[in-house]
């Protein structure tokens, strides 16, 4: 894909675009640093669903489960040995966007989700991710639920780059930039330097409107807020993030050297299709953000996508629309739980695909 005015133009206007996919087709084809080298793509987020499509898709894992079988290392050990290795070639493809840019060239690897409500082991595991790929441009990426706040902390004063994921909620939001500056802040204290890292807090898009039109349905009130929801709640989080990157507390990190974490705009293919197939791109423009597409949303957008208003501009209309949802009788808090719960649940599900079908091509290589 030639990198063409629309992409241009939203690269631009500050937000950095990145591929929400990886395999390892996509690396060997050559796809991938196309993709890279004309600038349309300066990053690239993984998850456990991702992988578990990849591997059940291709054969260009055979030879090393075979050598796998033959050394007869567990499933785990597998599992992280291919997931690793895809992630430190893309990061090796992404090298240069990095010593270009010196913020993006990022991908992102994935702590396992069962361990997203166990703070020690969600740090452990980051770590030793970290040393397992051993490139500067990696992401570990920890979910945001209450016991991943703490990893999170613990993985930035280590010197480890984050890629916070599955965040809903703007009070959960504030939670993940306060995890952030804490670990900024104990690593100061502790001697170490802020040079290098850097961390994102992907907000979910497309989920939020999928499961508050659901309830609007129910309560058959004003159809009209149908489609709103999810773009007014990501305006009010890049406004928390202004007031947080804003605030004196940030002005003293950023002395000592640290980076910002950047709102990346997460979930952006657009589910329901009577909404425009590029909305949660068009419609999420500011600068200083990341927008993560499936490859069919980063084409559509390539192919018609018109940048709407910067989304300072909406912050008035952003809050009409949350308190219309509310006072319409959906339960936002509770939307927001059941969206993580879910979220944590499909993650766990592809891992466990994931991990059944190694083991069923670790036995059959045997």
């Amino acid at each position: 894909m030639a990198q063409n005015d629309n992409l241009a133009e939203l690269s631009a206007s500050g937000v950095a675009v990145w591929l929400d996919d990886l395999s390892r087709d996509l690396i060997h084809s050559g796809k991938l640093r196309s993709l890279v080298e004309d600038h349309s793509v300066v990053g690239v987020t993984t998850n456990p669903t991702i992988f578990a499509a990849a591997i059940s898709a291709s054969d260009s894992y055979d030879d090393q489960v075979h050598a796998m079988a033959i050394r007869t290392i567990s499933v785990g050990e597998a599992l992280r040995t291919i997931t690793a290795a895809d992630v430190r070639d893309a990061c090796d493809v992404l090298a240069p966007v990095a010593q270009r840019t010196g913020r993006d060239g990022r991908v992102s690897l994935e702590v396992s989700p069962g361990v997203a409500h166990d703070a020690d082991a969600t740090a452990a595991e980051a770590a030793h991710l970290w040393w397992l790929v051993d490139r500067p441009n990696l992401f570990i990426k920890i979910p945001a639920t209450r016991e991943g706040l703490a990893a999170i902390t613990t993985s930035i004063a280590r010197g480890i780059s984050v890629n916070v994921t599955l965040i809903f909620s703007l009070e959960r939001y504030r939670a993940v930039m306060d995890a952030y500056l804490s670990g900024l802040e104990q690593r100061l204290r502790d001697g170490g330097s802020l040079d290098g890292i850097e961390s994102v807090a992907s907000f979910f898009i497309s989920r939020v409107d999928t499961e508050i039109d659901r309830r609007l349905d129910e309560t058959g009130v004003d159809p009209s807020l149908k489609g709103k929801a999810a773009l007014a709640n990501a305006r009010l989080a890049y406004q928390a993030y202004e007031q947080v990157f804003s605030s004196d507390r940030w002005r003293v990190l950023e002395r000592q050297g640290a980076a910002t974490q950047r709102p990346l705009w997460a979930s952006t293919g657009v589910k329901n299709q009577d909404y425009p197939d590029t909305s949660y791109v068009s419609d999420l423009i500011a600068p200083n953000s990341v927008n993560t597409m499936p490859e069919s949303t980063l084409k559509a957008y390539a192919d018609h996508g018109n940048p709407g208003d910067p989304i300072p501009k909406t912050y008035d209309e952003a809050m009409q629309v949350m308190k219309a949802v509310a006072d319409a009788g959906v339960d936002l808090d509770d939307v927001f739980a059941v969206l993580e719960d879910e979220g944590i649940q499909k993650f766990v599900d592809s891992w466990d695909e994931l991990t059944e079908s190694v083991r069923s091509e670790l036995r059959d290589k045997e």
